[in-house]
């Protein structure tokens, strides 16, 4: 495995490549809080392939953005959409884990020159809001901005426990827990941390509105595969139902286990990844 830096013109991205270096390259979105790593337990069994995997903004060793920003999910599209046009890559497959599948997905709708096919881990469709909850909306996404400067990241006396904290939060085994937080926690005063920056868990100030989310799924042109666990995040089982049909190119496979099933069924995923690319 190699590490990488990407520079990109407001931040830097850190991400690793593995497998066939001269091959098309395979591009890995992780998803909320998780870092580029999440991916490892995958990669051993996809050597065909070029895989480079990155932290999104603020997660892992990436950059946080500057003190005056926030994150919008929009925001990603253009940051994923710099880094392929700024490496110079014509067009790249695209592995997108939950939040990230979502990234790919409306880079695939907006920029369909770059990406040739889509494969989306427990992920389909996107997350939308209610015009009626739009004040309310605002309203939290200011408090929450408040409220910010003054929360504290928890700190932990090792990495072990650092570990055993993520993985209460999660559907996945202690060896996935350690997987995310060697990297994605940092040396500080009685410890370690999480690297992560806090405004993440800011509400967002807006969502997409369900039509716009329709169309958005309509325009993606390329092949897709969604890989949906049968034991995962009861929203991604409903928007099966909600969206499936506004793809264009679908793939449609479900496999055991959880939200974290490319961590904790690497082979299955892997096998159904392989015959998707590679055909």
């Amino acid at each position: 495995m190699s590490a990488l830096v990407f520079s990109l013109p407001a931040l830097s991205l850190a991400g690793w490549q593995q497998g066939l270096a001269s091959a098309r390259v395979t591009l890995c979105l992780h998803g909320w809080l998780d870092n580029a790593d999440s991916f490892l337990p995958l990669s051993v069994y996809l050597p065909q392939l070029n895989l480079v995997a990155i932290d999104l903004p603020g997660h892992g060793q990436s950059q946080h953005r500057s003190s005056d920003a926030h994150y919008h999910f929009l925001d990603w599209i253009y940051d994923v959409a710099t880094l392929i046009k700024t490496q110079g890559w014509q067009q790249v497959d695209i592995i997108g884990h939950s939040m990230g599948g979502m990234i790919g997905s409306v880079l695939a709708a907006v920029m369909p020159q770059m990406v040739r096919k889509l494969v989306l881990i427990d992920s389909i469709g996107l997350v939308t809001g209610e015009a009626c909850n739009t004040t309310q909306q605002v309203r939290t996404a200011i408090s929450h901005r408040w409220q910010s400067p003054n929360k504290q990241k928890p700190v932990y006396s090792d990495l072990q426990s650092a570990a055993l904290a993520r993985q209460k939060q999660s559907d996945f085994d202690i060896n996935c827990a350690l997987i995310l937080a060697k990297r994605g926690t940092e040396l500080c005063a009685g410890g370690l941390t999480w690297s992560a920056d806090m405004r993440l868990r800011e509400s967002s100030a807006y969502r997409l509105m369900q039509s716009q989310a329709m169309q958005l799924l309509n325009d993606i042109q390329c092949p897709v595969l969604a890989v949906l666990a049968k034991d995962g995040l009861e929203m991604m089982q409903k928007a099966k139902q909600e969206y499936q049909a506004h793809y264009r190119q679908l793939e449609l496979v479900e496999i055991q286990g959880g939200h974290h099933c490319h961590m904790m069924q690497p082979k299955i995923t892997a096998d159904a990844i392989r015959q998707f690319l590679l055909s």
